[in-house]
């Protein structure tokens, strides 16, 4: 077992499970993202994994009449300030507005892993805390010029320009980035699916 199917159209969770020796595999997985009303922000990051992975091998079963024959992966990345969920934002304004929000203080960012393998879904959430600087209008506006915020949770992205503004950081980088790798390999290690260095068989 050296491949995987991913369900997300995220580069960086796919060059992570490259990195850990899997050959990954794309799969489908459209859903609606709205949190519901009052949903707390470790709920919601941990019900868009799973409805992502359903959605993901309900299109696999419409196609085909047996079990895929790699496990399913799906995640999802959320920043919460508090009570508060920090999606993508949907313009320039609204990103600014998340920097703002964000800039001198300390923030969570939750990823939950969902993994579907023989009939079965397991999954498992990981939370960071991110501790960002006191951020000027003008890198604000320069950072948000740059397209980066734009398609990423909280506005920033940590592996990219955004990383410059994190001043601590407690938990997992790559959590942050969108796939913790520790909890990641744990779980599929749980399944008997190593990753390809460290697997026996």
């Amino acid at each position: 077992m050296n491949a995987i199917y991913l369900a997300s159209g995220s580069p960086r969770r796919r060059e992570i499970l490259e990195n850990l020796g899997f050959t990954v595999r794309r799969l489908p997985a459209d859903i609606d993202e709205t949190p519901k009303e009052g949903e707390a922000a470790v709920e919601y990051v941990r019900r868009m994994a799973c409805e992502k992975n359903q959605a993901a091998v309900t299109q696999w079963f419409a196609t085909h009449d047996q079990e895929p024959e790699f496990a399913v992966l799906t995640a999802d990345t959320t920043v919460a300030d508090g009570a508060v969920i920090l999606g993508k934002p949907e313009s320039e304004a609204d990103a600014v507005d998340m920097l703002e929000r964000l800039s001198g203080r300390t923030h969570q960012v939750l990823t939950a892993v969902c993994v579907y393998w023989q009939g079965v879904r397991h999954d498992v959430v990981q939370a960071s805390e991110v501790r960002f600087k006191t951020l000027a209008a003008e890198e604000i506006a320069a950072y948000v010029a740059s397209g980066e915020p734009m398609d990423k949770a909280g506005a920033y992205g940590i592996q990219g320009l955004g990383g410059v503004f994190v001043e601590h950081l407690q938990g997992s980088f790559t959590g942050v980035m969108g796939l913790p790798v520790y909890e990641t390999a744990q779980l599929l290690k749980s399944l008997g699916l190593e990753a390809p260095p460290f697997a026996l068989n």
